[in-house]
């Protein structure tokens, strides 16, 4: 059994995994996780350390195509903070241990979608800088999750007003739904079931953010925690 991703070009990659919608997953007695959360999860999704290694992969496959020029990358909050930061992490190891220093600069945007566990069906943007500012720039927007594209499509259209050089979008999970309007981004950690899914910092209600590995939430979960 295997979980799915797109490597370079669209082109579909496997990894040990779970891409199938039956599959029981990982069991969370084979792992350590907060305490605290003890009885609010089904199982492990994606561990830790495939998550790390992956990332490292993909930062080689960014640098590679993107060319050794200079990016700015825009990390949509909250959910995908970490992942952006061990991204830019890795693309700044290529870096420098290359002939040719890139520079890095990222700016930060919150986009809203959900309540509890359900799309609110409309995107807010909350906070970042000018996005005037992205004008001539090479863009990169790091995000924690594409389900039905919506919400990528209309940052997409905000950024390109502004007339940047380049836009790439890398996701670190990409979720298949029948509600997807067939948007898929450059870079794509993972290809996972449509199920809501917690820890490296995705989050319900702002728990779980301090969970390594990528789990799926129980209902209880979802009750204890329900706003």
């Amino acid at each position: 059994m295997s979980l799915e991703y797109r490597g370079r070009g669209g082109r579909k990659e496997k990894v040990q995994g779970a891409g199938r919608t039956d599959w029981p997953g990982y069991d969370l007695d084979l792992f350590t996780y907060p305490q605290h959360y003890y009885g609010d999860l089904e199982y492990v999704l994606i561990p830790h350390g495939i998550i790390v290694d992956r990332i490292e992969r993909l930062a080689k496959d960014i640098m590679k195509d993107i060319g050794y020029c200079d990016i700015m990358v825009l990390c949509v909050l909250k959910g995908g903070y970490k992942f952006c930061a061990d991204l830019v992490e890795h693309l700044k190891n290529i870096s420098r241990n290359s002939d040719r220093f890139v520079s890095m600069k990222v700016d930060f945007i919150r986009l809203k979608s959900y309540k509890n566990d359900q799309s609110m069906g409309k995107m807010q943007i909350i906070g970042g800088e000018d996005l005037s500012t992205l004008a001539g720039k090479n863009v990169l927007i790091v995000e924690d999750v594409v389900g039905t594209g919506r919400t990528m499509k209309a940052l997409l259209t905000s950024i390109k007003k502004y007339k940047p050089n380049m836009i790439k979008v890398a996701s670190l999970l990409v979720k298949r739904t029948p509600r997807s309007d067939g948007f898929r981004p450059d870079y794509a950690g993972f290809e996972i079931p449509n199920l809501f899914v917690v820890g490296y910092a995705l989050d319900y209600n702002e728990y779980f953010r301090d969970l390594n590995h990528i789990c799926v939430i129980n209902e209880h979960g979802k009750e204890k925690y329900r706003v």
